[in-house]
């Protein structure tokens, strides 16, 4: 066990809220400072720690309050051990995910537009049993989203670099990822939920995208997954039939980017998923308690690898 006090320095975009959630946990030995050059764990929004690293020299642990740390992918240190908050966006991405699926197939867009107008129109649909969904991913969010996508009585596919399923995984089918374009053939929903590694930089191109059929896209993961102007085309020739974007290349989109114009493209500014700082905190924790007692932290990434 740790004999002296630890100091923890927060760069977040939620402070006040974090240090009010540590003054409540009351942890042992851990103390919140504001001087970063004493600080041996950082409790950091990644972004900001990539223009801050220089001001941590006694850096031991850093605790991101993000799931994905592609930021820092141009730190080389091994200094510092780095972990991830994981396992709190199933649920948020679940319900993201299934109410744009259910907007889109019960028209709810079309009645809200009636309504205005006093129009009783109403408009066949298609449930959404019987319909087939790939998850490009098979970690805890795709894991979710999977048992959530079957209680409405759809098929789930997963993708992942081994082909090989989990224990007690949750997909009806798992095939490795060099077979993502013989299964895009198969599927009416596509679920992007990988993180930005070299392995996966425009995974959904013109290659990819010529495979579909009608499908409907969703990207949850990295914006880098997606070729831009692939979709684009994809759009044109109805390989997919609606994009639903909530992750770009670059942040926030330009305002002179088309796709805010495109008919067949639904935006939103990222916000599938976003970190609440009372799970962070939770995580955070359970992970300090390791670290002051010696213990392999959780959710530990490899820089190297982007996750």
């Amino acid at each position: 066990m740790k004999k002296f006090t630890n100091h923890v320095y927060l760069l977040t975009e939620h402070d006040d809220t974090y240090q009010k959630l540590l003054d409540e946990m009351n942890l042992p030995d851990l103390e919140v400072i504001d001087k970063p050059c004493d600080a041996n764990i950082l409790l950091a929004s990644p972004p900001l720690l990539t223009k801050n690293i220089e001001k941590f020299p006694a850096l031991e642990w850093v605790q991101s309050v993000y799931a994905g740390v592609d930021a820092l992918t141009s730190i080389t240190t091994d200094d510092f051990i780095l972990t991830n908050v994981r396992g709190i966006f199933g649920q948020p991405i679940s319900e993201y995910v299934m109410g744009y699926l259910i907007e889109y197939f019960r028209h709810f867009a079309h009645y809200r537009e009636a309504q205005c107008h006093s129009r009783w129109q109403p408009k066949h649909y298609h449930s959404l049993e019987g319909l087939t969904m790939l998850t490009l991913g098979t970690g805890s969010i795709a894991s979710h989203l999977a048992k959530v996508a079957q209680a409405f009585g759809i098929k789930v596919i997963g993708i992942n670099r081994s082909g090989i399923p989990a224990i007690n995984s949750p997909f009806d089918e798992t095939y490795h990822i060099q077979e993502l374009n013989s299964v895009l053939s198969q599927v009416n929903i596509i679920v992007n939920t990988l993180p930005s590694t070299p392995q996966t930089y425009r995974i959904l191109g013109e290659n990819s995208l010529s495979q579909c059929s009608s499908a409907l896209l969703f990207n949850v993961g990295r914006g880098n997954a997606i070729c831009a102007k692939s979709l684009l085309d994809a759009l044109e020739n109805q390989s997919i039939q609606h994009a639903f974007l909530d992750v770009f290349d670059e942040e926030p989109l330009d305002e002179s980017n088309p796709m805010w114009r495109h008919p067949a493209i639904t935006i939103t500014p990222h916000i599938a998923a976003v970190s609440f700082p009372e799970k962070v905190i939770d995580i955070f924790a359970q992970n300090y308690q390791r670290w002051r007692d010696g213990f392999t932290l959780l959710n530990q990434i490899d820089l190297a690898k982007g996750y």
